[in-house]
């Protein structure tokens, strides 16, 4: 049988009994009264005690235990939060040749964040290009290609503006949050390490920062083999670039059993589905709240596909995220007319979505 937390007023009335009982015969609780304002106060000390151990229920459930708490749960089973990482990558730099730009020198952005300097570098052709790391850990650190830094304190012979290279800077991700911890915990607990199965991959690519889902397939390329797809959907790109491929890869064979015939780490390729919708009320409202509700959908299920239907989408499936919008009275998804299929190693992401009055 469970138990309720009883609220003020059901205490209020648990008191006020006992006190009647126990003094009997007169009017213990006259306004102002010492036993009346006992009564109020084992009341507001009961509701906080009943609080308190409500609270420390719920910390006794991985499930339910809350950031300060979890980490505890989690360390028993040993599956530590992923940290924060820290963006890098190329600089694009001009000066006169031989010119000497040292270790740790610092580039700023325009909106403050600051990489410094991984090795010295010297101009050579009037170019350099520095290998570059982001002071502090996080999402923040990312740049796109062609971003503008500058140095903060001036290098001899070299121009104090800088440019983010062709493969901007990348690998930077925030703290695990607290509920993709407690999915890996869950994951950990329900699917065992079994010394190889695939549920095992999975675990083991989720151990690198940034990455959120993973699908990996038995005999990819043959028996004895293993193709393990993953992708980062915290970043603005969910697909991973080859560095972070690489990263998992290298994180995987330290664990992996030895032996096997053939690990493949790779990035889904992309399938972009798009989309008409015939939409009632066809408004701007009702558009977001469908787009946002699409977009929901296809993190929740598109799959990379095996070869075996594991990435079809169901129109049925697209049908009723869209009615799930708010606002939403009535709908027609014109496109695609039929569930889009994929080849082996595809995953879709949602295209572009044409909007028209129903």
């Amino acid at each position: 049988m469970g138990f309720d937390r009883p609220t003020i007023p059901a205490l209020k009335d648990r008191v006020n009994a006992d006190i009647d009982g126990y003094v009997a015969g007169v009017e213990p609780r006259l306004r102002r009264s010492l036993t009346g304002a006992q009564a109020k106060a084992e009341v507001g000390l009961a509701h906080g005690l009943h609080g308190h151990i409500a609270y420390a229920a719920k910390q006794i459930l991985p499930t339910m235990a809350d950031e300060q708490h979890f980490g505890e749960h989690a360390s028993w089973w040993g599956v530590g939060r992923n940290p924060a990482t820290a963006a890098g990558g190329v600089v694009d730099v001009v000066g006169t040749d031989g010119a000497v730009i040292p270790v740790g020198r610092v580039l700023q952005r325009g909106d403050g964040v600051q990489y410094t300097v991984d090795a010295e570098v010297v101009v050579a052709g009037g170019v350099a290009s520095p290998v570059v790391t982001c002071v502090a850990p996080g999402q923040d650190g990312n740049a796109l290609a062609g971003t503008s830094l500058t140095f903060v304190t001036p290098v001899s012979g070299v121009q104090s503006a800088a440019t983010v290279g062709a493969g901007g800077l990348t690998g930077g991700t925030d703290i695990e949050e607290l509920e993709d911890w407690r999915d890996r915990l869950v994951e950990r607990v329900q699917d065992p390490p079994q010394g190889g199965s695939l549920a095992d991959y999975v675990l083991w690519a989720k151990e690198v920062s940034g990455v959120t889902r993973v699908w990996p397939f038995g005999n990819w390329v043959g028996p004895g083999t293993v193709g393990v797809f993953f992708v980062r959907d915290d970043d603005a790109d969910f697909i991973p670039d080859a560095a972070e491929v690489q990263a998992v890869k290298d994180h995987i064979d330290t664990v992996r059993q030895v032996g096997m015939k053939g690990l493949y780490v790779m990035a889904p390729e992309v399938v972009a589905v798009d989309m008409t919708i015939k939409l009632e009320p066809n408004t701007s409202v009702v558009q977001a709240a469908v787009t946002a509700e699409i977009e929901d959908f296809f993190r929740r299920e598109a799959q990379v596909e095996d070869g075996g239907g594991s990435g079809t989408l169901k129109l049925s499936r697209i049908r009723e995220a869209i009615s799930l919008a708010d606002g939403e009275t009535d709908h027609e998804l014109v496109v695609p007319a039929a569930n889009p299929t994929f080849t082996p190693g595809q995953i879709a992401k949602l295209g572009v979505i044409t909007y028209q009055g129903l």
